[in-house]
């Protein structure tokens, strides 16, 4: 697992960075496709707009000879008196005009701005109002020019066109990225989704991992919890096969009560993993009472005590509290009380202080139970309600456990409707502040 995990990871990375790579990529060559596509539709849309003017309306002034004067060719006549776009549409006609050619490559509701211009004087003689604005904007929009010639069949056919209609599609770009919006966007919630569900994948992996590593270390703790009782039974049970022993009545009640007190031991641990399981399956029913919560602290009191008086520690005890009124599971309500302090004392550094009080906050009864132990450090505080998760100890290899005391702790304060905070110093102790409902009057 060790060497699998640091593997997975990286390929899972490797293959998100290339995935957006490839977005990437794909995104810049669908704007570039899309933008000259829209570029050839523009022109497409131009050229129609000049075949139209030039065939909407007749583009030379009917003449009427007058005796004796005599032009020297028909050709002529026509550049002289061939009208102008500008003389022959208004500005309206000929903006309606290209609205029309625009509808027919679908580039409805695109706005536009135009000029008809002259080749021979290289001026403007008719332009639409913002038309020097955005031509002057150079950078962002770029002019279609398309020559106005005259159409077949007309009367001006074979003339040299003089004329230009200049056509310009402000911030093309923009109107590009508008119509790719979606799939854009698709593009990037989709790699929003991968790069989550890779987070979520390595999170799990980096889970599994602990989670692994702390089932080891809960088969390790709970062999070596099952060996020493296994092995002091052994010893015992050789001993009494010994006839020295087996006429000294005094040494076999030792020994016999040496096996009952380990069996006991054994007992208690199997009850603790069984009590897990099902508090696993939810399966734990409280057998809630009216109870005095002063009682039920005084009964986890006197069972820690022994433990106490071995350390040459001191209990401070104080009932600040007037109401102590719950609704409370007696065994399950002590027990969590004698987890609290059992790590108390397991825990604790020279000079081993447990301190006790209660309290009341408007309708909330509060326990705070104190020591001056070894302290934990942010991370393990983060974890300690976990299941088999046991902090750190240093040097102290006396400290026993599954690492399923405080976790019990919690679930049986949520199943009595409370809370449970810890805060923690390493090297000064920890203090765990509970906090229940009292029953209303």
């Amino acid at each position: 697992m060790k060497k699998i995990f640091p593997v997975i990871t990286v390929l899972i990375f490797l293959s998100l960075l290339g995935i957006i790579f490839f977005q990437i990529l794909w995104i810049k060559g669908s704007l570039l496709s899309g933008e000259q596509k829209f570029r050839d539709h523009v022109a497409m849309a131009t050229y129609q707009a000049s075949v139209d003017l030039m065939s909407e309306k007749g583009n030379l002034i009917p003449l009427t000879k007058k005796g004796g004067f005599i032009f020297p060719s028909e050709g002529l006549q026509r550049d002289i008196f061939r009208p102008t776009i500008s003389q022959r549409y208004s500005k309206d006609e000929i903006r309606q005009i290209i609205r029309k050619a625009f509808e027919k490559q679908n580039l409805e509701n695109i706005p536009f701005e135009f000029a008809i211009g002259s080749t021979t004087l290289v001026v403007e003689e008719m332009q639409s109002d913002n038309f020097v604005k955005v031509y002057n904007d150079s950078a962002n929009n770029k002019p279609v020019v398309v020559p106005l010639e005259p159409s077949p069949g007309s009367l001006s056919e074979g003339l040299s066109a003089d004329e230009v209609l200049i056509l310009i599609v402000p911030h093309v770009k923009s109107f590009v990225w508008q119509s790719m919006t979606w799939f854009i966007v698709g593009a990037i919630v989709f790699t929003i989704i991968i790069i989550c569900a890779f987070f979520i994948t390595v999170r799990a992996l980096i889970k599994q991992k602990k989670l692994s590593e702390i089932k080891s270390d809960f088969i390790n703790n709970m062999t070596h919890e099952f060996k020493t009782p296994l092995a002091t039974i052994s010893l015992a049970v050789d001993a009494l096969k010994n006839e020295k022993v087996i006429n000294d009545r005094e040494k076999m009640n030792y020994f016999t009560g040496i096996i009952k007190e380990e069996n006991k031991r054994m007992n208690k641990q199997v009850e603790t993993i069984l009590q897990a399981a099902l508090l696993d399956k939810q399966e734990v029913q409280l057998n809630l009472k009216k109870l005095h919560a002063h009682e039920l602290i005084n009964s986890a009191l006197n069972n820690i005590n022994l433990q106490v008086e071995e350390k040459h520690g001191r209990l401070n005890v104080h009932f600040g509290a007037a109401n102590d009124l719950l609704m409370a599971d007696d065994v399950h309500f002590t027990n969590l009380v004698s987890n609290l302090l059992d790590n108390a004392v397991k825990y604790s550094g020279d000079n081993l202080l447990i301190k006790i009080s209660t309290q009341n906050s408007g309708n909330t009864f509060k326990i705070k139970i104190e020591d001056n132990g070894i302290g934990m450090n942010k991370e393990t505080l983060s974890r300690i309600f976990e299941k088999f998760y046991r902090a750190h100890t240093g040097n102290l290899h006396n400290v026993k456990g599954f690492g399923l005391g405080l976790s019990y702790v919690k679930t049986m304060v949520e199943a009595h409707k409370g809370t449970i905070k810890a805060e923690s110093v390493v090297g000064k102790g920890t203090s765990f502040l509970l906090s229940f409902p009292l029953i209303r009057a």
